[in-house]
């Protein structure tokens, strides 16, 4: 039954509205990703010279009946070059962290050295800290005191992500390194502050800390998706078919539904068991792959809120299309209901 019904997800498109006529639709998805409630998704688009503009895609209007999302474009963003970006829902706000070619942007400003990834702490032990990952060393910033706390390490940080439950970082090195930082110590790698360590045999390109977090899932840019336990510090599942070797790609959980998804550089979308890593569906791009064609996925439960509804979402180009997780086809409600223990004793 989990097979089937991500097998029945079909793709439609979506309507992009927006309440200002000057907004325009030309501009290619570059990435999307969702605040923390999947009320709102933050977009990064493609303009003229390889510059970036951002914006907000309204999700309240999509549901059963309407296919229709609202575009708001914010005006007032330079056109430069953006790395990476973290979107965050505290309480009422949305707060966008994004790295740019030289700065480290969230409603302020930090000069930063060449960055390859950033994280935001909602641990109350540090409380408004962000960490960034540069080369071969991390910077740990206060964003309300500006205070600044070094971490050397042998190679550029291209991942990471805070544990919520302890003041603990995770990151993942180019080298294939994937350690962890407690950053009530001391920035100095003599007195111990490296307390797991991983390695891959190629560059890390994401990791995901799962609820209970005694689990890491870690990507690299051999295609490799491997669940480490880190009590024993042991791989205790790989997820194949993944396909990376240059580029840094996210990985989407979803636990509530037990499902993993990854697009890869080939700009096929995956989407695994979580529970048994079987690979459930693959889905291929609405355009022909290109490099600059990968789509950027979201998947949630709720899209849209707490009362939205359950899906991915792929923005590919100048398109964003919409797949229903819980699908009404006929077959799978024949399916869903059909008694597989009568079945199962033939």
């Amino acid at each position: 039954i989990h097979e089937l019904k991500v097998n029945c997800m079909q793709r439609r498109k979506l309507e992009i509205g927006s309440p200002d006529s000057s907004v325009s639709g030309s501009n290619h998805f570059k990435l999307i990703a969702a605040d923390t409630a999947c009320e709102r998704i933050f977009t990064l688009n493609d303009v003229e010279h390889g510059r970036c503009k951002y914006g907000i895609v309204n999700l309240s209007g999509l549901g059963k009946n309407s296919l229709t999302v609202e575009m708001y474009d914010n005006l007032y963003f330079t056109n430069r070059k953006v790395c990476y970006v973290l979107p965050l829902r505290l309480e009422c706000t949305i707060f966008i962290l994004f790295l740019l070619e030289d700065q480290l942007g969230m409603l302020c400003s930090f000069k930063i050295s060449t960055a390859w990834s950033c994280a935001w702490c909602l641990n109350p032990q540090a409380d408004n800290c962000f960490s960034t990952g540069l080369s071969r060393r991390i910077l740990v910033t206060n964003a309300v005191t500006g205070h600044r706390q070094t971490f050397n390490t042998s190679s550029d940080v291209l991942a990471q992500q805070f544990a919520t439950q302890t003041p603990v970082l995770y990151n993942g090195c180019r080298s294939g390194e994937v350690f962890s930082i407690d950053i009530r110590q001391h920035s100095h790698r003599s007195q111990g502050w490296n307390a797991v360590r991983l390695f891959h045999d190629s560059a890390v390109t994401a990791i995901n800390l799962l609820k209970t977090e005694q689990y890491l899932m870690v990507a690299d840019m051999a295609g490799r998706i491997k669940l480490w336990d880190l009590r024993k510090l042991k791989c205790v599942k790989e997820y194949r078919g993944h396909h990376n070797e240059h580029t840094v790609l996210p990985l989407h959980i979803s636990e509530e539904e037990g499902l993993l998804t990854a697009v890869g550089q080939d700009c096929y979308t995956r989407i695994w068991s979580l529970q048994d890593a079987h690979l459930l569906r693959t889905i291929p791009s609405p355009y022909p792959s290109a490099t600059d064609s990968i789509p950027s996925v979201v998947f949630s439960s709720r899209l849209g809120g707490t009362r939205g509804v359950p899906g991915l979402l792929m923005a590919v180009r100048q398109d964003l299309y919409y797949f229903s997780y819980k699908t009404d086809d006929p077959y799978c409600i024949h399916t869903k209901n059909m008694d597989f223990s009568s079945l199962l004793s033939n």
